[in-house]
């Protein structure tokens, strides 16, 4: 359920704001257009929202700032203080894609960037599917997230980063959840939704999930 990379973020969470404005070379790329990712989602989420994987409250300030009401969940304790200290106006819990506590208020959608990939394909397919139930009629997903066009556009990416000397990127590819678009693809549709997919950068996609009317 992501739980697994609870150590890493509360050791991350100090300097994450660092990394993500392009102060750390071997993830500049996947940070590329950080700003104007997050403005994506934000822009296109409406009504109450439920976020995965507040981190430090980037993605949630913007969304606080269209003026839509927000409900932060957050496996890893030392992002959720920094989160909390920064917006101490949202309700932010702990809580990951799976397994958060009841919301009991209609959901319009549910937003994340930067962590779907904490989750196996099989767990992607569980969330997905009980977000199919909690969402209202116009639902909609809204994650931005490193996403593969196929498996072997995901190995040249290893095999770029490990020529670069990009050990620690090359390794995340390597172990973390990493999935492709269509797998993606076949999990959304299986569970009611119609999916869209935008490349923002040479690593991150926009993954815009809608209900459809059945």
């Amino acid at each position: 359920m992501g739980r697994e990379f609870n150590e890493l973020f509360d050791q991350w969470s100090h300097t994450y704001d660092d990394t993500v404005t392009g102060n750390d070379p071997e993830y500049e790329e996947v940070f590329t257009h950080y700003d104007v990712i997050l403005s994506e989602v934000a822009k296109n989420a409406s009504g109450t929202v439920v976020e995965f994987g507040v981190g430090t409250g980037n993605l949630t300030k913007k969304l606080l700032n269209r003026g839509l009401n927000v409900y932060g969940l957050e496996p890893s304790s030392e992002m959720r203080k920094i989160a909390k200290d920064k917006l101490p106006e949202v309700p932010i819990w702990d809580g990951d894609f799976l397994e958060f506590p009841n919301i009991s208020v209609p959901i319009h959608t549910f937003v994340s960037t930067y962590a779907f990939h904490h989750l196996t394909d099989e767990e992607k397919g569980k969330a997905i599917k009980k977000y199919s139930q909690l969402l209202t009629a116009d639902g909609r997903i809204l994650f931005a997230d490193t996403v593969f066009a196929t498996e072997d556009e995901k190995k040249k990416m290893i095999e770029w980063a490990k020529r670069k000397g990009f050990n620690r990127l090359a390794t995340d590819i390597e172990t973390e959840y990493y999935t492709t678009i269509p797998v993606l693809q076949t999990i959304f549709n299986q569970n009611g939704f119609s999916v869209e997919f935008k490349k923002l950068n040479r690593f991150v996609w926009l993954i815009d999930a809608k209900r459809q009317n059945c």
